[in-house]
């Protein structure tokens, strides 16, 4: 298949498949005498892991670790797991930074309960003191 057929049935832009080949996670195809690529099945499927990996919000660095843990089948998963595990851990932090956002924001907010002038806004007030 041609990389408009392979974008289209992966849901992926034709320049981000080039990214991925030139990048080396995704292996470049055999070219046709034409020189258009030809991508095949293998190439679907990879390219289905890195989109899938990416949804997670999985970086590329660790993409590449995983593709090739995958391309040794008989060895442990503990590696598998262990950048997992890393992956979690900092969308948990994350997670607990939005919320101090969200509850700073929510204080915030409550400065400002009534309708009053720009010039009395408790909001903007407050915006304007300086950083704790």
């Amino acid at each position: 298949m041609k990389i408009g057929e392979l974008a289209k049935q992966t849901g992926c832009d034709v320049e981000t498949i080039r990214f991925y080949e030139k990048s080396g996670l995704l292996d470049e195809p055999v070219r046709t005498a034409s020189g258009y690529r030809a991508y095949q099945a293998v190439h679907l499927e990879r390219l289905q892991f890195i989109r899938h990996c990416r949804s997670l919000q999985i970086g590329l660095q660790d993409i590449r670790t995983l593709l090739d843990l995958q391309a040794r089948p008989s060895a442990g998963c503990d590696h598998v797991n262990a950048l997992l595990d890393q992956h979690i851990a900092a969308v948990q932090s994350r997670m607990a930074a939005l919320r101090t956002l969200e509850t700073q924001l929510i204080a915030l907010r409550r400065k400002c309960n009534a309708p009053h002038s720009v010039e009395e806004c408790g909001i903007l007030q407050n915006l304007a003191d300086r950083v704790p």
